[in-house]
């Protein structure tokens, strides 16, 4: 095991009915107003956000709420929720959804701590973060992962093309996280199932790595690869199945904590490939596509593709979580590779570009992509296999 350091101050508050303790949380923070976001209406027509409110209020401090983030987070909703969250002088934000609407928080929490900086010059890299507002989450969405993780995907929809980009620091971190399996009951089966695919592809992501003798790491990833392959199909046929529900829940906070990465990679910022998630942001940022769902249409073209690379892994990962025996090392990772796609497909995700964008893409689009992904060409992405602009394209051809 290499060198690691490991923080996850996030106070967790899981089962039934813990949103209704939002404001006594908050109080503990230190909030007086707290400033709540939300996505559409389905949390005003739930009496979610009444709840909420009743919370704050009743702990004695003020509130006022502002709703409309989409799934793939804008930057304009961020820089409209700041200006708002100003003129109320909110000094605690609270997110009241899944990844977009805690991504967004995150984001206001920073732009309103440093109200003469652009906020997206902190994605960008023109400035560094070293200040916040403190944040906090009810979860409505088993999916990203963001109320337990450092980081935060902004979509920067204010120029052309659009773009989509990551920020990883511990100033993204919630105090607490409200966790209400009982809340995810209603969702649309699609939305269960491309956030069972992000919860799988978060554990992937730092899962495949060269590093060997990270036991203890490979035997939590492992485990929560069986997890979520047992009861996400299971939640997405039953939804008010509690168990299913509550099981996958935990898992997303789980694979988003750094726990199965831990000790992957010496002295690295962040432990894992995340080649997948490049390609993915690339495809949500030009199509507006959902996050899992792009995933999931890379991931095989990825596994085949770097596969070669470290095929003892593969056929680790076949044998641990899908229990393939009496193979030789290439048949396993094949087998593994091709059970992990009918995962995916019993999720009603898509397996290629194809399927995701309901058209074939041309090589045009393929190259566009290609371009997002490398950052105009000035990048590289993974570390099972590093990937330039001509592996990007390559792979971007298998998925088609």
């Amino acid at each position: 095991m290499q060198k690691f350091e490991y923080y996850s101050p996030t106070r967790i508050v899981f089962g039934k009915d813990t949103e209704k303790r939002a404001g006594e949380l908050a109080g503990s923070f230190g909030a007086q107003r707290v400033f709540v976001i939300y996505g559409g209406q389905s949390a005003i027509k739930s009496g979610l956000i009444d709840r909420v409110r009743k919370s704050i209020l009743e702990a004695g401090l003020k509130e006022t709420e502002m709703g409309g983030v989409v799934p793939n987070p804008l930057l304009s909703k961020v820089h409209e929720m700041i200006r708002a969250a100003i003129d109320f002088r909110a000094d605690f934000i609270l997110a009241v959804g899944g990844g977009s609407v805690i991504d967004t928080a995150k984001a206001v929490a920073h732009g309103v701590a440093n109200p003469d900086r652009d906020v997206w010059d902190f994605w960008c890299g023109k400035a560094k973060l070293e200040k916040t507002l403190p944040i906090a989450a009810i979860l409505t969405i088993s999916a990203a992962g963001s109320e337990t993780s450092d980081s935060t995907v902004i979509t920067n929809d204010e120029t052309e093309p659009h773009t989509k980009r990551g920020l990883s620091t511990d100033l993204n971190r919630c105090k607490f996280a409200i966790m209400n399996p009982v809340l995810t009951m209603t969702l649309p089966s699609w939305q269960i199932g491309a956030g069972v695919a992000d919860i799988f592809m978060h554990t992937s992501e730092r899962y495949f790595t060269d590093v060997q003798g990270n036991h203890l790491t490979d035997e939590i990833a492992e485990g929560l690869f069986r997890n979520i392959i047992a009861y996400g199909p299971r939640g997405l046929r039953n939804p008010e199945d509690y168990e299913a529900m509550s099981e996958i829940m935990w898992s997303g906070s789980v694979s988003h904590v750094g726990l199965t990465g831990i000790g992957a990679k010496a002295d690295t910022p962040r432990e894992g490939d995340w080649a997948c998630h490049q390609l993915g942001m690339a495809l949500s940022a030009i199509y507006d596509s959902t996050h899992g769902a792009t995933l999931t249409a890379v991931w095989g073209s990825w596994a085949e593709y770097v596969c070669g690379e470290n095929i003892s892994r593969f056929a680790q990962f076949g044998r641990n979580v899908y229990g393939i025996k009496g193979k030789n090392e290439e048949e396993t990772a094949k087998e593994a590779i091709d059970k992990t796609k009918d995962f995916f497909r019993s999720l009603g995700m898509p397996l290629t570009l194809t399927e995701l964008l309901k058209h074939e893409p041309s090589d045009e689009e393929i190259e566009r992509a290609a371009i997002e992904c490398s950052y105009g060409k000035t990048r590289k992405i993974g570390s099972f296999k590093t990937l330039d602009l001509g592996d990007m394209i390559k792979i971007y051809q298998m998925a088609r």
